[in-house]
C-alpha cells in the first residue's frame, strides 16, 4: 500500500503526528484508524462476494484486478488459445512491404524489377514523370494544387 513511501517520510510523518496529537492520544487515534481501514477492507470484500455471487458460475474465474487495462490486456496477450505465436511467426515484414511497394509503384508482384528509384533521388518517386504505362488514367500533377 505504501510501497513508495522512504524512511524520511516515515520519520516525518511520525513526528508530525505526535506533535499535533501528543505522545497520550497518538495510541488511541492509531487505533481508530486502524479500525477505520479495517471496516473499509470488510465492506470492500463483502461488495466483491457479493458482486461475484450476483454474476453466477460462470464467472467464476473473474477478478477484479483484471478490470485494470494494462493487467486485462497482458492477460490476453498470454493467452495461448489466441494463436499470436503463429501469426507472429507467418507474417513477414520484408515480403509485404516488397507487395506494398510493387503495388503502389505498378508492378507486378512475382518478380522484384529493377526500374526501382535511383538511390540518389533517395528512393523518392519523381510525381512530374508521366507514367509509363498506356491504361493510366491518373490527371497530370498540378504543382500549384498540392
Amino acid at each position: 500500500m505504501f510501497n513508495d513511501i522512504g524512511p524520511l517520510e516515515l520519520v516525518t510523518i511520525i513526528v508530525l503526528a505526535v506533535l499535533v496529537f501528543g505522545p497520550d492520544k497518538l495510541p488511541k487515534v492509531i487505533q481508530d484508524v486502524m479500525r477505520t481501514i479495517r471496516k473499509i477492507r470488510e465492506f470492500s470484500e463483502s461488495a466483491k462476494q457479493d458482486i461475484r455471487n450476483e454474476l453466477g458460475p460462470e464467472f467464476k474465474d473473474f477478478e477484479f484486478e483484471d478490470l485494470n487495462p494494462k493487467t486485462f490486456i497482458r492477460k490476453q496477450l498470454d493467452n495461448e488459445d489466441l494463436g499470436l505465436k503463429e501469426i507472429r511467426n507467418g507474417f513477414d515484414l520484408k515480403k509485404e512491404m516488397a507487395e506494398v511497394t510493387d503495388a503502389v509503384h505498378g508492378r507486378d508482384g512475382e518478380a522484384p524489377s529493377s526500374s526501382s528509384p535511383s538511390p540518389a533521388s533517395g528512393g523518392r518517386v519523381d510525381m512530374t514523370k508521366k507514367p509509363e504505362g498506356p491504361g493510366d488514367d491518373r490527371p497530370p500533377f498540378d504543382m500549384d494544387a498540392t
